[in-house]
């Protein structure tokens, strides 16, 4: 199953990187977030973090939760995650940033082979998982971060302005 959620953000590739990379920060400026914990820290800003977030279903929450190995690419402008617990366990994790004149290109891939349950694993995570849960966080999450670092770019403080981003989202 792939999972792809794309953006081009009106803002300076440097400031959606941080913001990307920032992953602590997220519960601040993302609402759905419940928490983001690193258990231990990488010399390249990375480490394993634990991260829970809700799957807004009208006025219900549904909490998700999931460890992950997080790496920082500063050159390539790209920071990954390999789940390591969870129901997501296995599943790769990609932001890739592309710097598109003063603007910032996001693509945000999860590629997973489903859950090892016997029988369904592969069908939930094509039509349930995949494009319920992690284009339904990852949809959000993207779209929180591209306001915040559009308001940025402007010279706020916040993203309560909105931007301007373009947002695209499927499930394979």
């Amino acid at each position: 199953m792939e999972t792809v959620d794309e953006a081009t953000v009106d803002a300076p590739i440097e400031v959606m990187f941080r913001l990307v990379r920032e992953v602590e920060l997220w519960p601040g400026w993302l609402t759905h977030y419940r928490y983001v914990r690193f258990r231990t820290r990488a010399a390249d800003g990375g480490g394993e973090v634990e991260m829970s977030a809700n799957r807004p279903f009208g006025i219900l929450n549904w909490p998700t939760w999931w460890l992950s190995e997080m790496s920082v690419d500063d050159r390539a402008h790209v920071v990954r995650f390999r789940h390591i617990g969870g129901v997501t366990r296995g599943m790769d994790v990609e932001w890739r940033l592309e710097s598109i004149d003063g603007a910032t290109r996001v693509r945000l891939l999860h590629v997973w082979d489903g859950p090892p349950w016997p029988v369904i694993g592969v069908f939930a995570a094509i039509e349930v998982i995949g494009p319920v849960f992690i284009h339904g966080i990852a949809s959000r999450t993207l779209a929180g971060l591209a306001r915040e670092a559009e308001a940025r770019g402007r010279g706020g403080a916040s993203a309560s302005a909105g931007g301007r981003s373009r947002l695209q989202g499927v499930t394979s």
